[in-house]
């Protein structure tokens, strides 16, 4: 994992000469419809106080790469570092198998009612599922928004499916099910990190628009508001689907079904109920495509800063995608999914990816502090952006407390990054044959790939 570069293409007047549709870079093709498909479309959820934020941050800031820039911009190398380690070792690929594996199983599923499908079929319809997206992604950035935007319109339409008749059923007195919907038995302190990581796993997605702020027309505008709006509708969704849910589901019946979507079908919407499997899957595949639009541009910086090989930093010279990136995710998740024992690595991602989120805006609030005049186009309320972060480090400090075995292991893979840092970023300790051995392989995949190094700076 040298920094040692390879770069086929010169720089400078033949650069100029060129037009600008010929120069090989990263373009700004994602307006504010896009954008806030792209936010909806990957939200399984999302927490409108962290999304005002990284409104902050993401016109704070105007390279690409999220969660990485923003620590590397306030808290330094290090932290960075270990926030691209995590998202490449177990971040990505656990979220994208947990979401392709019920992709495929929405898709299978009807096909085996009321028996259960082959785990065999299932792994591999979601495999399929992962290479569409893929694909797409290797192929068009304008093709891949599309997709998104049109996977949005059907995932709003499922929602307004469930939310309609669920509203016509409270307004016809069925309200049973809200008398002690949230009486519980028990309150202890050590399970609340746990109930807020699965609250919070359903709302997690707001950044996602951060990790490709160089592809945004007008960030400055469409950022603050695409998050803004896109969580807003979220949050209203959200609520109204519960309420739905509740009219015809007692708070028992929706903690042990396993497709709460389409128990409400079957009971409500009857002659459609068929059709939520075939909804759901589709929303599940904008989830996947989001993520795979989005996360490679994570390591797509890291590799341009020079903290990840720098074949990951080049793009397709003629269709303009990020191909290396994409591509490397795309083992780590096949394996996942193969394996299927995907359960515990999304415990891991769920701790280290809300202790990256509380690192990242604490440090933007010490950014605030060093930089007072910096400019910043959007500026969320100090006593939000506080609270926000203590309550962040509060739910990840406790959990290690209530669950030790799988923090304690997310740490590990975390900080297992710190020896990977010195020896091949900070300063390389790596033989030299081994760096010519992987500059030479470097250098064959780049010819076979047909990718090279931006020719112009995006940001």
């Amino acid at each position: 994992m040298g920094i040692d570069g390879i770069q086929l293409k010169e720089e400078g007047d033949e650069v100029k000469e060129k037009k600008e549709d010929e120069v090989i870079h990263l373009r700004r093709t994602i307006g504010l419809l896009p954008a806030i498909s792209f936010i909806i479309g990957t939200v399984v959820g999302s927490g409108i106080f962290g999304a005002l934020c990284y409104a902050e941050l993401g016109t704070t800031f105007t390279k690409s790469g999220g969660h990485y820039t923003y620590l590397l911009e306030t808290l330094g190398p290090l932290p960075a570092f270990l926030r691209l380690w995590a998202e490449f070792l177990f971040i990505r690929p656990a979220v994208a198998s947990y979401v392709s594996l019920a992709f495929g199983r929405y898709v299978v599923d009807p096909f085996f009612s009321p028996c259960a499908p082959p785990t065999a079929l299932i792994k591999l319809v979601s495999i399929l599922g992962v290479t569409f997206v893929v694909a797409i992604n290797c192929w068009s950035v304008t093709l891949a928004s599309r997709t998104q935007v049109t996977l949005t319109f059907i995932k709003m339409f499922a929602l307004v499916l469930i939310i309609v008749p669920g509203i016509m059923a409270l307004a016809r007195g069925q309200t049973e099910n809200f008398q002690n919907g949230f009486e519980i038995d028990t309150l202890t302190l050590d399970k609340l990190p746990l109930a807020f990581y699965s609250g919070l796993y359903a709302y997690g997605g707001w950044f996602y628009l951060n990790f490709v702020t160089e592809e945004v027309i007008n960030p400055n505008r469409n950022i603050p508001l695409a998050i803004i709006f896109s969580m807003v509708t979220v949050t209203v969704c959200y609520v109204l689907v519960n309420v739905a849910y509740y009219t015809m589901m007692t708070a028992e019946e929706l903690l042990v079904s396993d497709a709460v979507a389409v128990t409400f079908a079957n009971r409500a919407l009857h002659g459609l109920a068929s059709a939520i499997p075939v909804l759901v899957a589709v929303s599940c595949l904008g989830a996947l495509n989001g993520g795979f639009f989005g996360a490679p541009r994570m390591l797509f910086v890291g590799a341009r800063e020079g903290h990840w090989p720098v074949l990951f930093s080049m793009i397709h010279i003629h269709r303009n995608t990020p191909l290396p990136a994409v591509l490397l995710l795309y083992p780590m998740v096949v394996v996942m999914v193969a394996r299927g024992e995907i359960f515990q690595l999304i415990n891991f991602a769920s701790f280290s990816r809300w202790l990256f989120i509380a690192m990242a805006t604490m440090g933007m609030l010490i950014h605030r502090y060093r930089f007072p005049l910096h400019p910043r186009p959007f500026k969320v309320p100090l006593a939000i952006a506080v609270t926000f972060t203590v309550v962040c480090f509060f739910i990840v400090g406790l959990s290690l407390y209530s669950d030790p075995w799988n923090t304690g292991g997310s740490c590990a893979l975390t900080l297992s990054g710190v020896p990977v840092y010195y020896l091949t970023v900070h300063r390389s300790h790596l033989p030299t044959r081994w760096r010519k051995s992987f500059n030479y392989c470097s250098k064959q995949l780049q010819i076979l790939l047909e990718v090279a190094q931006q020719e112009v700076q995006t940001y």
